[in-house]
């Protein structure tokens, strides 16, 4: 696919277009919406910092990641693939990071330093193989993956299919018997591309609004590389 045909969602009227787009392809997200209000746009950094954060703050309350990438960023100022390639290990524990999370961010920046991937280029890469790029990294499973490409990259196709939020969503919006598993979640969302990026965000808000909690994103619990149970925004999906 030429970048000149994908999408993204890069600023508040992407995000709009994106969302008039969805309501069109499939008008029960009129519903969502007039239950959430139009979701927030959460753009994050991206790059090797971007992609690190999500890694460090997997399994943690947003505090402590915060602080743990506080700590990070003072230590290794700036935060790049090199200075992680140059910090010990024992370095970045006494910072706060896991033996795991080490070895991913270390894997990362192995990858960036010597040519493997290119993070910001997987902009204008299509969704599905950006995902597939990102996950041959040691380390870095689905949800990772699609969390680096909707947020960091404004993919507005990604799709985090493990998340257990827009599974719970998904099944309130559709009116499912059950909430559906990840790898039904890839069938459903086909109606909705090239917007299911903004399906998502709607979906996380229509959670939210539903519950009348905040959710928290995930980890990636099919990756045997990384914890099972993690934090954040929305709600944790199920190990397996």
């Amino acid at each position: 696919m030429n970048s000149r045909f994908m999408h993204h969602l890069r600023t508040e009227a992407d995000l709009d277009t994106a969302l008039a787009c969805l309501v069109k392809l499939d008008p029960r997200f009129t519903q969502a919406l007039a239950l959430s209000g139009r979701p927030p746009l959460r753009k994050r950094p991206d790059g090797f910092a971007g992609l690190a954060a999500i890694v460090v703050a997997q399994q943690l309350s947003t505090a402590s990641a915060n602080a743990i990438l506080g700590r990070l960023k003072a230590a290794l100022d700036p935060l790049d693939h090199a200075a992680v390639l140059r910090a010990r290990p024992a370095k970045l524990a006494r910072l706060g990071l896991s033996a795991p999370k080490i070895r991913t961010l270390k894997a990362i920046a192995r990858a960036v330093d010597d040519g493997t991937i290119d993070l910001p280029s997987l902009a204008d890469v299509p969704a599905d193989d950006a995902h597939r790029a990102l996950t041959a990294l040691h380390g870095i499973g689905p949800w990772t993956a699609d969390i680096y490409l909707l947020f960091c990259l404004g993919h507005a196709d990604a799709w985090p299919a493990g998340d257990l939020a827009l599974q719970e969503a998904a099944r309130l919006l559709l009116s499912l018997k059950a909430r559906p598993t990840a790898k039904e979640m890839g069938p459903l969302a086909e109606p909705w591309r090239p917007w299911r990026g903004a399906a998502a965000c709607a979906l996380w808000a229509y959670y939210r609004a539903t519950k009348k909690r905040e959710g928290a994103l995930t980890t990636d619990a099919a990756d045997p590389k990384l914890p099972r149970h993690a934090r954040s925004s929305p709600r944790k999906r199920r190990p397996g």
